[in-house]
């Protein structure tokens, strides 16, 4: 019904910057929140930002004033900009997405999700 396509990871030194962005296709009558999501290996996936339709961010306490969340409504796309990496964010990371999908009989919210894109802070 609805895929979300990541980009934008790799492997950057501490202190470097990265974007990465997750495009959101099928079905979609609309989208309400967009988030990043990620998981370290051996340790618990944790949401790192999310954004509403109307604009509205939160942050992990861990990424607040490095991290910068953002989406084009146009696009059904959703941005990470991600600065002063350190290597504990290193992780997958995960677009997830909550649509409005419309079908013949039915309108319904859905979460969808990402396959992930790697990203690697060197020590």
């Amino acid at each position: 019904q609805v895929q979300l396509v990541e980009s934008g990871g790799g492997l950057v030194q501490p202190g470097g910057s990265l974007r990465l962005s997750c495009a959101a296709s099928g079905n979609i009558f609309a989208i309400n929140t967009m988030g990043w999501y990620r998981q370290a290996p051996g340790k618990q996936r944790e949401l790192v930002a999310g954004i509403t339709s109307g604009g509205s961010t939160n942050y992990a306490d861990s990424v607040k004033g490095r991290f910068t969340i953002s989406r084009d409504h146009a696009k059904n796309t959703v941005y990470l900009q991600m600065n002063s990496l350190k290597p504990e964010d290193t992780a997958v990371y995960f677009c997830h997405a909550e649509v409005m999908g419309r079908t013949i009989t039915t309108m319904e919210l859905m979460d969808y999700w990402g396959k992930g894109t790697l990203v690697t802070v060197s020590s």
